[in-house]
């Protein structure tokens, strides 16, 4: 069972590991033992909520499928363990990411004494920058 929040689960029947080969160097090791895991969440038969569904699916992300598929291959262990331990976290970030939503921005404007304290300023700087001239005498 993967708890993503307080009231959202998914339950061991949702989520497919399947043990394959890792890639890459690793010596005699790497030809014999299946120590990388391959993921795979349909977003669609899941007990997720429809607003986690619909969040996922609407995301622009290579890990997510045009069939709402959810692939995530965990090969940077050595061990299995360690490896389905690292493909569930990246699943519940990846769920939990699309749980939050963006605070929407409120427009504002620069106070009265902000702005006339950004113009004495720049009168200042601008007689400052008179006196630098040439002395006529």
């Amino acid at each position: 069972m993967l708890q993503i929040s307080n009231t959202v689960t998914l339950g061991d029947w949702e989520i497919e590991l399947q043990a394959i080969r890792s890639q890459g160097a690793g010596g005699q090791n790497v030809n014999k033992v299946s120590s990388a895991i391959h993921l795979r969440f349909d977003i669609q038969r899941s007990s997720l909520p429809p607003f986690y569904k619909e969040r996922l699916l609407r995301r622009n992300d290579q890990r997510i499928t045009k069939e709402g598929v959810v692939v995530i291959k965990a090969q940077q262990y050595r061990t299995q363990e360690q490896n389905r331990a690292d493909a569930l976290a990246r699943l519940q970030a990846l769920i939990q990411e699309a749980g939050y939503s963006v605070k929407k921005r409120r427009p504002t404007k620069p106070s009265r004494s902000s702005q006339n304290k950004r113009m004495d300023r720049k009168t200042k700087a601008g007689r400052t920058k008179a006196l630098r001239g040439k002395v006529d005498l």
